[in-house]
């Protein structure tokens, strides 16, 4: 990534909210860290399983990031370069085809044995590679590696098929929890039930509908860290609960983000007893049409519904209540790839001209046959900002004569029921970890590349299009191959973006040692967060 984009996304990472507003600071400028306490934490839904490799909910992250260590992390004081996690030092070659990691001497998982590049190995191979029976959302994203050699314990050398630029922050992806060899040797599917990590805080106990809690691993390979003694992360689905717990100290931070709204209550009353910090977010919600049922194997429908979704006079009226906030293409609007406003607005289904769109739609559904449109919206039952969004979308479709169901779901049936195709449309997201396009992208991919391309969709020209996006070099011509590739996928409409969000987070102002980011993935592993008690 050259250092353009780098001074880019540092600049737009932060956005003042000029209510108790802390910008991110580094450790030392809060004070020296103080050893011990429990941070108790909300998480608004619970996951579904414990395997990241396999999920794309921040609810697996905030859950599980405690327990795992990563190759490398992003260093979020320096938003997005990144730093040693594992690997305490690497080598990329000139021509971008060899990447050698050096591993924490000291490194052990909780059971005591020593983390080696073998560990390493098993886990980029079942993420590259699944075995039967194991679902890995990260396979597109490392395809581009050719074999891993492990020429001694503490050295792992990955050889690349092709240059990729965003190899470096791919091997920094939060996703990328490193697994025991010997485990996935004897089940790979373990790590789903099963936790054995390196991270700074071990297992304690996972009560389902409750709360998930660890302990500080005092074996961990950071000299001094974690500082906490434990932490415990609260379940909490229902927003008002979460606020009245936070603002009587049940809990002390949620840190995936809240409405404009709630923040603005919570600081009337507590004053600078709390923390907001807002950024905007790689995060957007889609709507994702199942091509495997009809009519949505239609292209002619799915324009439709497309096309009768008024996005700009979405983001104003929810961006007052919900953390939906911005109308974009497939890549963060602002960010260095992504499609200018002026030319986003001649797209269709981003236009300010409705009733051109809306009367178009309603040709394409009587030319289609279906004039007279039913179906079921299947969504996420978390209030913010799935709830909004899904009514929203409702009644743009109503206005075209579209008759819909709106049925919200947990987590875990709303997660099982895209991923085993048993939807007719739902409300989908698009969770970044940083403004990559290939990351973007990679969810637009052919569902036999892509399993998290809940659209069931397969198009060799998108996959066509992704590959030569992520292997180009020269940043002009890989603009016009994202802009290709977002014309396709905006034309056959197999998912389309909806709005993009904006991110508020409240913590505790005894919080400390927390880096607020674009990214509710990121920083979650608690390692240097500490309580000023």
């Amino acid at each position: 990534m050259d250092s353009n984009r780098r001074d880019f996304m540092k600049a737009a990472a932060f956005t003042a909210a000029g209510i108790g507003l802390l910008d991110a600071l580094p450790a030392h400028a809060q004070g020296a860290p103080k050893r011990g306490g429990t941070l108790n934490f909300a998480i608004s839904a619970e996951t579904p399983h414990y395997d990241a490799h396999g999920s794309d909910t921040f609810a697996t992250l905030h859950f599980g990031s405690p327990f795992h260590s990563t190759l490398l992390q992003f260093d979020l004081a320096n938003y997005p370069k990144v730093k040693a996690d594992l690997a305490v030092s690497w080598e990329v070659a000139g021509d971008l085809m060899t990447y050698t990691f050096k591993l924490a001497p000291n490194a052990n998982f909780h059971d005591g044995s020593p983390v080696t590049s073998a560990d390493v190995k098993a886990t980029y191979d079942r993420m590259r590679n699944p075995p039967t029976g194991v679902v890995s959302t990260r396979k597109a994203t490392f395809e581009d590696i050719d074999t891993i050699e492990t020429p001694d314990p503490k050295t792992v050398v990955f050889k690349m098929k092709a240059p990729n630029p965003a190899m470096l922050e791919h091997f920094a992806s939060p996703w990328n929890w490193i697994y025991k060899a010997s485990i996935l040797a004897g089940n790979p599917n373990a790590p789903r039930t099963a936790i054995m990590g390196s991270g700074p805080f071990r297992f304690g106990e996972h009560v389902k509908g409750s709360h998930v809690s660890g302990t500080r691993f005092d074996g961990y390979f950071k000299s001094g860290q974690p500082y906490l003694d434990g932490f415990r992360g609260v379940f909490m689905t229902q927003p008002a609960a979460m606020m009245n717990a936070l603002q009587g100290g049940q809990v002390q931070a949620e840190f995936r983000g809240v409405s404009p709204a709630e923040r603005d209550r919570i600081v009337q009353v507590m004053g600078n007893r709390i923390r907001a910090e807002e950024s905007s977010w790689t995060l957007n919600l889609m709507i994702v049409f199942n091509t495997e049922k009809k009519p949505f194997d239609d292209v002619r429908v799915r324009r439709a519904l497309h096309l009768a979704i008024d996005r700009r006079g979405g983001a104003v009226g929810l961006a007052r209540t919900a953390t939906l906030r911005d109308a974009g293409g497939l890549i963060r609007p602002g960010s260095p790839f992504a499609m200018k406003d002026e030319d986003l607005l001649k797209v269709p289904g981003f236009g300010r001209d409705m009733n051109a769109a809306r009367a178009e739609a309603r040709r394409l559904l009587r030319e289609a046959g279906v004039p007279n449109l039913t179906f079921v919206l299947h969504n996420r039952n978390l209030a913010q900002p799935y709830t909004p969004a899904g009514i929203f979308v409702v009644d743009q479709w109503r206005q075209i004569g579209v008759n819909v169901e709106h049925r919200q779901s947990e987590t875990s049936p709303y997660l099982a029921g895209m991923s085993s195709g048993n939807f007719d449309v739902a409300i989908d997201f698009s969770n970044l970890f940083m403004d990559e396009p290939s990351l973007a992208l990679a969810k637009y991919l052919s569902f036999n590349r892509a399993p998290e391309n809940r659209s069931r969709a397969i198009d060799a020209e998108m996959d066509r299009l992704y590959a030569a996006q992520a292997r180009e070099r020269d940043d002009k011509k890989r603009f016009e191959l994202i802009r290709a590739f977002e014309k396709r996928a905006l034309d056959q409409a197999y998912q389309v973006p909806l709005l993009w969000w904006h991110r508020i987070v409240l913590t505790h102002a005894n919080v400390m040692g927390w880096q607020m980011s674009p990214s509710h993935n990121l920083g979650q592993d608690l390692s240097g967060v500490w309580l000023n008690a």
